[in-house]
This record gives structure tokens, sequence and C-alpha cells, in this order.
């Protein structure tokens, strides 16, 4: 089970990175950082992502076909732009 743990600030300065790992495996759920004994920050794990969120990053992947020989960095305008001609605005 994961504990609270609460260090001064010269402490977490001198074992920044034991701390950052053991929040991330869980050893720790909240360290309360102190400046003088006034906790002035609270580091806690992320969030777990939840599986639905997982599976929406490359939903549509696989799912759109390029035609072979279709250049998707042809230009399609047929017109030149106003900034072609050294306009900025029309």
């Amino acid at each position: 089970m994961a504990g609270s743990k609460t260090v001064s600030a010269s402490e977490f300065k001198a074992k920044c990175l034991d701390i950052l790992d053991r929040v991330h495996t869980r050893e720790f759920d909240r360290v309360v950082v102190t400046k003088r004994g006034v906790p002035v920050a609270v580091l806690v794990p992320p969030p777990p992502e939840v599986p639905e969120v997982q599976r929406l990053h490359g939903l549509l992947r696989g799912s759109v076909v390029v035609p072979p020989g279709l250049d998707l960095t042809e230009p399609i305008a047929d017109e030149t732009f106003a900034a072609d001609e050294g306009e900025l605005h029309r």
C-alpha cells in the first residue's frame, strides 16, 4: 500500500530522482515538499490512463487508403495565391 511522505526542500533537492522513482512505482501516493516546515508543493503520480483513452489514440489507423501514385504533397490549387504575388490580403 502506498504511503505519504513529507520532505524538506533541501532533502527533495538531494533525493529528487529517488523520490520521483518511488512515486512512479506508487511506493508513495503523495509527497509533500516543505520549506521551513510550510508545505510549498505536493507531488502525486499521474492518474492511470483508462483503456478507452488508450484505444482512442490510433483509432483510425489503417482505415485510410491512399491510392498508389497519389502524391499527397502535390499542390491542388490551380490559381495563384495572393502571397505568390507579394500581397498579404485581398
